[in-house]
């Protein structure tokens, strides 16, 4: 029979995901851009969205490329290129996992023991924006 842990891992609630959201959405709005947001769990499936009104429909894949690339390689999005960029160790690592998005706008979600419970990503605004804005949704998370 198999025991319990007594540690249960942390999870990012359906609450916590929309504030994020909420959060994120409301600083894009502050700085002008209309972005699309996805949070994602620590096994890279889909939490909460947003598509912002006016954000383009072409950067809906990238937000969910960007938080996947966070979540799976816990970093960020943009760490990854390091590693994927022409010359270095694991050029066209970026083709892998159904494809990623090594530029910034993804993060991954850490909870208080350094733990990866997920990730954000933001597409829409210029690439330091759609940062910017994934920051944001990352400072309201309380894990």
């Amino acid at each position: 029979m198999a025991t319990q842990s007594t540690t249960a891992r942390k999870v990012i609630g359906a609450r916590d995901a929309q504030h994020m959201l909420a959060v994120a959405a409301d600083h894009a709005a502050t700085i002008g851009v209309s972005v699309n947001i996805a949070i994602l769990d620590a096994g890279a499936q889909l939490k909460a969205f947003l598509r912002m009104d006016g954000a383009v429909a072409g950067s809906i894949d990238l937000a969910l490329r960007k938080a996947r690339t966070a979540v799976l390689f816990e970093t960020t999005s943009e760490a990854v290129w390091d590693y994927c960029k022409p010359g270095a160790p694991a050029h066209a690592l970026e083709l892998s996992n159904g494809g990623l998005a090594p530029f910034a706008g993804g993060i991954p979600l850490k909870g208080p023991m350094g733990e990866t419970l997920g990730a954000v990503g933001v597409s829409g605004g210029a690439v330091p924006q759609d940062l910017e804005i994934a920051q944001a949704a990352v400072a309201a998370f309380r894990p």
